[in-house]
């Protein structure tokens, strides 16, 4: 690794209120990635480096390290390390859908429990999915969605504070933490919003330490990741990632030739 590299992970780490330290780890990173300072194939430090040189603990590393891989950003290598990945993954858009209704039924209704509706700063990989700068302020809602009273997924929703719409959205983020509604279907019902085309990306992880407390999951056991990304009048709009349990059973895909 360069010594640019060393010097600029090593930059002292500035979180924001109710930002997680992996969260801010995780942007660091990924700047250091998409500006190529790390560049594409390139080895990463190992944990107990990376910890020391942004003065964290090897589990906050650890956490940053997983969305790294989850974003497609960085891959593992058993036995040798982790590398940054060759290509950086593209942000493709076609179809639309809200996971609580993707994962219930004309038999099953899906509960809504709001755990955050935040404004924060973009990470590296949130902003180019909703069409801002890193580090621009965003909405941020985190959501669990429970089925039968069990939870089993968790969702996370980002847009651009500044859309000409934005102003409903604080209206709707007080709304009941049971029941709520998430924030693509809160979006779909603005008058004069209409969104798409869109994309799903389909990837496998594990559910790590926080996440795996709400889904009621050992931190090792494993997830389907849902990357959703929607766009607005051509434009980036809307980035939403759903990690769903195990348990919750068989995903249906409407497809249409």
């Amino acid at each position: 690794m360069t010594d640019n590299a060393v010097k600029f992970l090593s930059r002292p780490i500035a979180t924001q209120p109710g930002q997680p330290l992996r969260v801010a780890a995780y942007s660091r990173i990924a700047e250091a990635i998409r500006t190529k300072i790390l560049p594409p194939g390139s080895l990463l430090p190992t944990e107990t480096e990376l910890g020391t040189m942004m003065d964290v603990s090897r589990t906050v590393i650890r956490e940053a390290l997983m969305l790294l891989e989850e974003d497609g950003l960085t891959r593992a290598r058993r036995g040798v390390g982790r590398f940054v990945a060759d290509s950086l993954p593209r942000i493709g858009i076609e179809h639309i859908r809200p996971f609580d209704q993707l994962l219930g039924g004309p038999d099953q209704d899906i509960q809504v429990k709001r755990v955050a509706a935040i404004k924060q700063p973009a990470s590296e990989f949130v902003a180019p999915g909703v069409g801002v700068e890193p580090a621009q302020d965003v909405w941020f809602w985190e959501s669990v969605l429970i089925r039968d009273g069990e939870p089993v997924a968790h969702l996370q929703e980002n847009v651009s504070q500044e859309i000409p719409e934005a102003a409903p959205l604080a209206e709707a983020a007080e709304a009941p933490t049971l029941s709520a509604s998430t924030l693509l279907e809160v979006l779909s019902e603005l008058p004069g919003v209409t969104l798409g085309p869109g994309e799903c990306e389909i990837s496998l992880s594990t559910a790590g330490p926080s996440r795996a407390k709400l889904l009621g999951l050992r931190p090792s056991d494993p997830v389907l990741v849902l990357t959703q990304y929607v766009r607005r009048n051509g434009s980036p709009f809307y980035l939403a990632k759903c990690l769903v349990a195990a348990k919750a059973g068989h995903l249906s895909v409407i497809q249409s030739s």
